[in-house]
């Protein structure tokens, strides 16, 4: 039975001299895992408050689209990119104030609004969705090389042949033929073959006349 003391003594001794050591740090580490776990909690809630708030507010972009109230749509719009732009309906509501800018038409702001989706979506199939449409907005203000800069994707990106197709009308617009029937040919190549698409590009590279 002292044999039994003894060890539950020495046990102890061991285990109050690892604590003398130890303990502190653990202690600390404990208060810093509850802390990190705490503000992991409030940061997800106040994500989801934040995008409660910014769904509420795309609401009232539609029911002002529905109803035709466009200047109540556009300025829904810019509320919710100014106090939400982190949100999912941010680049949403940024493509329909372009739309409506556009519309107006205040092209300066129809730009704007397209160029923030691209530097500021996470969807990319938004983002390319904006690229075309600042590539035509810049095709019809003759702002040639930098809609071509704008339309400059990778020929693997979704819409590839949508790209080259709207390339081909910035080469045609400038009078750079030749280029403006490779970006056709490209388009032509990338579409699919059932698509009645193919027919209005087919089109253009016989408007073009034979290369030379």
């Amino acid at each position: 039975m002292a044999y039994y003391d003894l060890e539950e003594q020495e046990q102890l001794a061991e285990l109050k001299s690892w604590w003398k050591q130890w303990g502190a740090l653990l202690l600390i580490a404990i208060a810093l895992a509850l802390a990190a776990f705490a503000a992991y909690q409030v940061w997800s809630w106040y994500k989801r408050d934040l995008a409660a708030k910014a769904a509420t507010e795309y609401a009232a972009i539609t029911k002002a689209l529905q109803a035709g109230d466009s200047k109540k749509a556009r300025d829904s719009a810019a509320s919710l990119i100014q106090n939400y732009p982190r949100t999912a309906y941010a680049p949403l509501a940024a493509l329909i104030a372009a739309r409506l800018s556009f519309e107006v038409p205040d092209l300066e702001a129809a730009k704007q609004h397209l160029q923030w989706v691209i530097d500021n979506g996470r969807d990319e199939d938004l983002k390319t969705v904006a690229k075309l449409r600042l590539g035509g907005l810049l095709l019809d203000q003759k702002q040639y090389d930098e809609a071509l800069k704008v339309l400059d994707v990778k020929p693997e990106s979704p819409m590839g042949n949508l790209f080259a197709d709207l390339r081909g009308d910035v080469y045609f617009a400038k009078g750079s033929l030749a280029e403006a029937r490779s970006a056709y040919q490209s388009a032509l190549e990338r579409t699919d073959t059932k698509s009645p698409y193919r027919n209005l590009i087919q089109i253009k590279i016989d408007a073009l006349g034979e290369g030379k």
